[in-house]
């Protein structure tokens, strides 16, 4: 059973969600403006938070953005399917996952179990990944720690959220070594999960942008333009 905070201005949706992640063991809170819905999530993280993009007193781009500045909570955006900025904003923004409305119950709940088994918080310890037996990750400045989901260069922390964390562990692993798009989907989302290629690179745009915050040389994530990203380890 996890927690999560669903916050929805629908009051169908609300209720449809509710009862649909309520039926799997989950326990749900739900709010229906992204203000109050901030400031619950603030002062109670759950285990993951659902957020509308369009909502009153602050829309959940806003939402995420703030959350965004002190926590690395799972989030999984919801929009309509015609607003294809919206999702590469919210991925910008640090979102771990977008479901487009209108969405079928089945696909929400395999969506929220996805992500929920990638950080632990369906009770177990994170899915590990391919190569990764749980122990640190040293390459250069970077060390990474699966078991808890930290990582630090040249010994100061660098907050990632869970899919920032596995792309980043998929290049690490392996210095020098190509990967495609496809290799760090795979490495980063469940078999049930698509994402398209501006995803990734979106992710990895916003990972460079907080390593340079604690190291503006930094350039150990290569883009082999075509091809896929690399870790250079200095």
């Amino acid at each position: 059973m996890a927690n999560i905070t669903l916050v929805d201005d629908d009051e169908n949706i609300v209720a449809s969600v509710s009862l649909a992640l309520e039926s799997h063991g989950h326990k749900i809170t739900a709010y229906h403006d992204g203000a109050s819905g901030l400031e619950a999530l603030e002062a109670t993280p759950p285990d993951l938070a659902i957020l509308d993009v369009k909502m009153p007193r602050m829309d959940g781009m806003e939402v995420l953005r703030r959350l965004r500045q002190t926590s690395q909570l799972p989030v999984i955006m919801l929009t309509s399917k015609d607003e294809e900025i919206d999702e590469i904003l919210g991925f910008n923004l640090g979102a771990d996952d977008y479901i487009h409305k209108p969405f079928s119950q089945r696909l929400l709940i395999e969506r929220v179990k996805a992500l929920l088994r990638r950080t632990g918080g369906d009770g177990g310890a994170p899915e590990p990944s391919g190569e990764s037996s749980g122990k640190a990750i040293r390459r250069g400045k970077l060390v990474m720690d699966p078991a808890r989901h930290e990582s630090t260069w040249d010994g100061r922390p660098v907050k990632l959220t869970v899919t920032e964390f596995l792309l980043l562990q998929a290049l690490a692993q392996r210095p020098g070594f190509v990967k495609s798009r496809d290799n760090l989907m795979d490495a980063a989302y469940d078999d049930q999960v698509y994402v398209d290629d501006r995803t990734i690179d979106s992710h990895v745009k916003r990972m460079r942008k907080k390593f340079r915050v604690v190291d503006p040389e930094f350039d150990a994530i290569e883009t082999l333009y075509g091809v896929g990203y690399r870790y250079r380890e200095s």
